[in-house]
């Protein structure tokens, strides 16, 4: 049975540029034993898989190798078949391909085109060098370079003038919104002169908030990677995750500082301010790296102080936003 057709094009990190197009095909009406006999002298990139076609080549299921053997002789291969497996379009990026082998457990992945015919597929050897490539990518992007590449190397040895010149707009957006930070503050000036004790929660409340959002930070630059999940979706489990956060600090906050200044009101206001920025601080942390990310700007630059500033200032507006609803 001849090889698949070869896909048009192949682009730099695509699951085509990875393809083992001579595999070994079967008709569902044929036997395990015909499929059998056939293996001798194939010549196979890979052959770990039997992929079950119609006449069309379209892939209508695979038969791991171990099931194959296992088979009685006179089986049909239609009736061994397994009809839930993973498929990968031409142009699907090489994450998503690995993340496909590793969400359904088989070793390669089947390629398609749009019509579902089997062009190939991306065999284990290339998915662990994915794997690897995007692992080192990964590393390389927290510590503050996005391309293991001529660029990476760059990225650290580049004229100081250079090296500034890429991080200082980044930071200048950190100055203009420290900027706003301290105008909130102003505002606020005569509540904090009529109750002192007010501003000795504006370094905890801050600094937490800017905890949970650079955790989530480095979670997401290494996890986005490899998740194939909707924004949404991530965005919606994080804000939960914010959310049991807040609720364990703001509980244990609150008994400690009643006891400590004897003022039932000020305890209240800073575990429900701590409670709304720690929620908060988890999807801005999530958001930022993925924006950038989309905008093909380098997460480790940008959204460190972006996020940490945004965070800052509805940190600050969260705690005195509830400290004037309680009339504090």
């Amino acid at each position: 049975m001849p090889p698949p057709t070869a896909p048009p094009s192949e682009s730099a990190e695509s699951a085509s540029r990875h393809l083992a197009r001579r595999v070994l095909l079967a008709a569902p009406d044929e036997t395990i034993g015909t499929v059998v006999e056939r293996l001798h002298g194939q010549a196979l990139d890979y052959a770990g898989t039997i992929y079950v076609t119609d006449e069309a080549r379209r892939l209508v299921g695979i038969v791991p190798m171990a099931r194959l053997l296992s088979a009685p002789a006179d089986a049909r291969v239609a009736e061994v078949a397994l009809r839930d497996f993973p498929a990968a379009q031409p142009d699907t990026d090489q994450e998503d391909a690995a993340s496909l082998a590793i969400r359904y457990g088989v070793a390669a992945v089947p390629v398609v085109d749009a019509s579902g015919r089997l062009l190939g597929v991306v065999p284990p050897q290339a998915l662990l060098e994915v794997l690897r490539h995007e692992h080192v990518e990964d590393l390389h992007r927290l510590a503050g370079i996005l391309h293991e590449t001529e660029r990476a190397r760059l990225a650290i040895e580049a004229p100081p003038v250079r090296r500034a010149r890429d991080r200082l707009p980044w930071l200048l957006v950190g100055l203009a919104g420290a900027s706003v930070a301290t105008l909130v503050v102003a505002w606020f000036e005569r509540a904090l002169e009529s109750r002192v004790a007010l501003a000795f929660f504006v370094p905890g409340i801050v600094y937490l908030a800017d905890a949970i959002g650079t955790q989530t930070e480095s979670i997401a630059v290494r996890g986005l990677s490899l998740s194939t999940a909707p924004i949404p979706r991530l965005v919606a489990g994080e804000l939960r995750t914010g959310v049991l956060i807040g609720l364990t600090l703001s509980v244990l906050a609150f008994a400690p500082i009643w006891l400590a200044l004897g003022d039932l009101r000020l305890a209240a206001a800073v575990s429900i301010a701590l409670f709304a920025a720690s929620s908060v601080a988890t999807t801005v942390g999530l958001f930022f790296p993925w924006l950038l990310s989309r905008l093909g700007k380098d997460p480790a630059y940008g959204s460190g102080p972006v996020a940490t500033i945004i965070q800052d200032v509805l940190s600050l507006l969260i705690y005195f936003g509830v400290v004037s609803l309680l009339a504090l």
